[in-house]
């Protein structure tokens, strides 16, 4: 039936008309855009998790930054342990230079003076950021050696966020600490081994009473002392005219206490030590011994002598090695340089450490970025347009769209085609 009133192929052309134009602008906005998904309306849970994933990898964009960071600050200290190692090595030859006879100490100190002050200068110049791990002050208000950097950031099933991160401990690293009680490789060693013994250069007293002769020592203290690797402390020990020297260093603490650093906690333990130093020198347990108060004669007769000469201590480190003095001997620079050696291992075993932590630090950088690929890419296969698809769909709907225009005015051209039939 041909109706004036209601064109039913119009409205039909119409609809299609419009469907198409709708599907022809959602086409073109995805080309335009290039995402399927550009907004929650077009599928809110693709949206959803696109949006959560592109700001946990905003995230790991500054974990990569903070690691770039990390990498940058062990990179500073590394090479400032690198430089400082080549420069212990020349104190080294210098010192074994000066054992040799007929050479002027005094030069070869000027020398090795300005190497200890290259020394400081590598280690005040390795600051990057505002941190500087070879040298510091662990007196300062919040002193923390252990370094803390960013590593990763992580979300858990829940939804909750962390992040990981990794440690260092600088105080095994640092070159000079300019605090009281300095642990520093080239600074530090200067611990109480002289004030645990109560003894000072030249000291000695000597009290004989009845069948006991005594040494008076000075107070131990409350608190725990520690022997250094470079402490020691020696002094001649006569028991009726026989002399014998007694020993003390960090190995003699650490074979009486069962220890590993040296640390001497309370008087009793200080005894053991000096009880194990006077074995280990050759002193018979049941004629002398170290308690309270001292070391004794035991079970000796009326008149017994006990005498202490020679008390000779170092607490020696780099920077205050000094070769100038009228005192010094082949002897005494020998101990010099043994202390530059273990100077020399501390500083390659804290390479070695920051070597490690390079690597470590290298391989996160890199799993890091990798993860943000990952993760990009999986966003995109949720909501980026496939481009050749929207480009093919885009021409069958301009053409769509053309026809339906055609369409549309072929059926309202229909009324007009009623007019002839009233002619």
């Amino acid at each position: 039936m041909s109706s004036l009133m209601t064109n039913t192929a119009a409205m039909t052309a119409l609809q299609t008309l419009k469907a198409t134009n709708d599907s022809l602008e959602s086409t073109q906005n995805r080309i335009s855009t290039g995402y399927r998904v550009a907004d929650a309306k077009d599928n809110a849970a693709y949206w959803s998790i696109a949006t959560t994933m592109r700001s946990d990898n905003g995230a790991m964009s500054a974990v990569k930054d903070s690691l770039g960071i990390g990498e940058a600050t062990v990179d500073t200290a590394y090479t400032g342990l690198n430089s400082a190692k080549d420069v212990l090595n020349q104190i080294k030859d210098k010192l074994t230079t000066a054992t040799q006879d007929g050479v002027d100490r005094t030069k070869v100190q000027d020398e090795i003076t300005q190497l200890q002050q290259q020394l400081k200068s590598i280690a005040s110049s390795a600051s990057f950021s505002g941190q500087n791990w070879l040298s510091v002050n662990s007196d300062a208000t919040g002193y923390d050696a252990n370094k803390t950097m960013v590593a990763n950031f992580a979300r858990d099933n829940a939804g909750a966020v962390s992040l990981g991160s990794m440690t260092v401990d600088t105080s095994k690293i640092a070159l000079y600490d300019s605090g009281t009680s300095s642990k520093a490789i080239l600074n530090g060693g200067a611990s109480g081994i002289t004030s645990a013994l109560g003894l000072t250069a030249g000291a000695a007293t000597v009290s004989s009473t009845g069948t006991q002769a005594t040494i008076a020592l000075g107070s131990f203290g409350s608190s725990a002392k520690t022997v250094d690797q470079n402490d020691s402390l020696s002094f001649d020990l006569t028991l009726n005219g026989t002399t014998k020297t007694v020993t003390i260093d960090q190995a003699t603490v650490n074979a009486a206490l069962g220890e590993t650093d040296g640390k001497i906690a309370n008087a009793t333990a200080f005894n053991t030590v000096l009880n194990h130093a006077l074995e280990s020198a050759g002193f018979d347990s049941t004629k002398v011994t170290a308690a309270t108060g001292g070391i004794h004669t035991v079970g000796g007769a009326t008149g017994d002598t006990l005498s202490i000469g020679n008390v000779a201590f170092s607490n020696d480190s780099v920077d205050t090695i000094n070769i100038s003095g009228p005192n010094i001997t082949a002897t005494k620079i020998k101990l010099f340089i043994k202390t530059v050696d273990d100077a020399i291992s501390k500083v390659t075993a804290g390479a070695s450490t920051l070597g490690a932590i390079q690597n470590r630090l290298s391989m996160q950088t890199t799993f890091v970025s990798n993860l943000m690929d990952t993760i990009d890419k999986g966003v995109g296969t949720l909501v980026d347009a496939d481009m050749t698809q929207e480009s093919t769909k885009l021409k069958a709907l301009q053409t769509q769209q053309q026809l339906g225009v055609q369409a549309l005015s072929i059926a309202n051209s229909s009324t007009q085609t009623l007019l002839s039939l009233f002619k």
